[in-house]
């Protein structure tokens, strides 16, 4: 029998895997685990076990702090300048609406399975380990780009606070290509920083994200009463240049949803959250409640400071690096001591982002390890401080590598895609698991459920973005709407429930998460062709990485005995038709 390394161990036994690789691929990548594989022999890989140290408010807690700092202060101005105007407002709702009835759909699996690897686990256990895996690597690329984002936006807030311009904390490398050419050292600073603090202990890095995001609060609420107070109503329709669209939807509803789309990086956060499963103290009545409590709270301070920013200055003035900031500069002079002030506000909220969205990461990587898919060495818990100190180095220092020469707005544009076809697959994942249970259900009626559904809702939105305007293109849209429903409730009505959750579970299944489903490919639709060429090549890249090593490395394991093996005769019949190829 193969050991583990078999398969890396010689040059030439290297190449032998490589010609089995359609075998191996149609073998390890529809293979699924189970939730107590996960909560057992996998878990048990790490070595020490991560301390159980967080109740619901620290859930809370790090839900708002991973939040408000990514969303409000880093792609709001943008958002709203390029795409939505004043209507960013109905954006955030839209896109808080969404991240709400995904996080119903994390919720159920994070209760269910209470460990460290968020999306990654629950797909592994419904769809397989190649879905989980390409989830995997979305998810490491939307944190690691989105960690970048957020700390070259605080290189922005904190020359706003010091009166500085951005260009003076940057210097221009003129022979690479543009987008990647500015080079930013305060960013990847921070970052490092924040790496060595997570690294330290989960439970002194929720209480540093306690205390500044308490502060951060009472930041945000002077942000939101000074803008009501010093505001102008009139900034909600009339822009600055008459030349420019007017009206609260300048850029019509497209532009409402491209800006949800862009924005829809404001609530990477709650999916964070779910990650610190495995650290929760009572996960039945915790989970529940830091996680959608902190979708809700966040959403309602959302919209609140988008209205106060958009009453603040014209749509068409908003500074699109630091808009808050910004805006107060933008009127009357003696309000520079308020641009200062919000300055240091963000610049609390970003640090505290920063700080739990790579703790996320960190354990992303962690459980991911577990599987074998990715080198054992990221799945190892420190025995002393029980964090995953070798995923949280790599992974900060990875992303202060980023932080230091990619543009801010290729970065969003890959976090935003990359975000939504994860939620995507949660909300998909957690039907299939309702009514599926494998060797009792047939899988059948739900994948053609789940794909019918998927199908109307992406024609409706190519529909909505491509068709020309026309009486018949309403009529066209409320058929597709139709058809849809109709699918919906065929499906509710023909195909039982297979399982029921034991603690928790997404209510009016499944049109909530249908409803989640449906949202999620609208504001794919949204994106731009560069975002999906992105998208594609990072998707690409990772599929490569599955092919020349993961399904190598995970068939290995499978023969060592450290996976779960369902057939162990077909498992050994495998094993000697490889031995005899090689020998042959």
């Amino acid at each position: 029998m193969e050991t583990q390394s078999s398969s890396f161990s010689t040059l030439r036994s290297y190449l032998h895997a490589l010609a089995h690789t359609p075998h191996r691929f149609a073998r390890r990548a529809p293979s699924v685990s189970s939730s107590h594989e996960e909560l057992s022999r996998v878990k048990a890989r790490s070595g020490s076990d991560m301390q159980k140290t967080l109740r619901w408010f620290d859930l809370v807690g790090l839900g708002i702090g991973g939040m408000v700092g990514a969303g409000v202060f880093v792609t709001t101005g943008r958002a709203t300048r390029l795409y939505a105007g004043p209507a960013i407002v109905i954006s955030y709702a839209i896109a808080g609406l969404c991240a709400l009835l995904s996080a119903f759909c994390y919720t159920e699996f994070a209760v269910h399975m209470p460990v460290a690897g968020g999306a990654f686990s629950y797909l592994r256990i419904t769809f397989g380990e190649f879905a989980a895996f390409m989830t995997g690597a979305n998810l490491i690329t939307e944190y690691v780009m989105s960690n970048a984002a957020v700390a070259r936006g605080l290189t922005s807030y904190l020359g706003a606070v010091m009166g500085i311009s951005t260009a003076k904390w940057r210097f221009v490398l003129p022979f690479l290509p543009n987008g990647f050419n500015e080079i930013d050292l305060v960013a990847p600073a921070v970052v490092l920083i924040i790496t060595l603090i997570i690294c330290y202990s989960t439970r002194e890095s929720s209480v540093v994200n306690m205390i500044l995001t308490a502060l951060h609060i009472l930041f945000i609420a002077f942000v939101i009463l000074m803008g009501f107070w010093r505001g102008d109503w009139n900034n909600f329709t009339h822009p600055g240049n008459p030349q420019n669209p007017s009206g609260f939807f300048p850029y019509g509803a497209s532009g409402v949803f491209n800006g949800a789309a862009m924005v829809y990086l404001s609530y990477i956060g709650y999916d964070a959250v779910s990650t610190m499963a495995e650290e929760v103290r009572d996960p039945v009545k915790d989970i529940p409640i830091g996680v959608s409590g902190s979708v809700i709270i966040v959403t309602i301070l959302y919209c609140l400071m988008a209205a106060s920013m958009s009453m603040l200055l014209p749509y068409d003035m908003i500074d699109v690096e630091a808009p808050f900031s910004a805006a107060f500069l933008g009127r009357r002079e003696g309000w520079e001591w308020v641009a200062r002030v919000i300055g240091v506000g963000a610049s609390f909220g970003i640090v505290t982002s920063l700080l739990v969205a790579m703790l996320g990461q960190a354990r992303y990587m962690c459980v991911i390890g577990r599987s074998n898919v990715v080198p054992a060495w990221f799945a190892r818990v420190h025995p002393r401080t029980s964090t995953p100190v070798n995923a949280s180095a790599f992974l900060g220092i990875f992303t202060a590598a980023i932080s230091l020469f990619t543009d801010l707005n290729v970065l969003l544009n890959m976090v935003s895609i990359g975000t939504l076809f994860v939620f995507y697959m949660v909300s998909n994942a957690v039907i299939y698991r309702r009514y599926v249970v494998i060797g009792t259900t047939k899988p059948w009626p739900t994948l053609s459920f789940l794909c019918l559904f998927s199908l109307t809702s992406i024609i409706f939105t190519l529909l909505w973005h491509f068709a020309p305007a026309g009486k018949p293109k309403p009529f066209v849209l409320a058929a597709c709407v139709v058809i849809a429903v109709s699918i919906l409730r065929v499906f509710h009505c023909a195909v039982p429930q297979a399982r029921t959750p034991a603690f928790w579970g997404v209510p009016f299944m499944p049109w909530l998460p249908s409803v989640s489903i449906f949202l999620n490919v609208f504001l794919l639709g949204s994106l731009d062709g560069p975002s999906y060429a992105r998208f594609g090549f990072f998707s690409g890249l990772a599929v490569l990485v599955y092919v020349l090593y993961s399904v190598h490395a995970s068939f290995d394991a499978e023969m060592e005995g450290s996976l779960g093996q369902k057939n162990v005769e077909i498992l050994e019949e495998s094993a000697e038709s490889e031995e005899g190829s090689q020998k042959v």
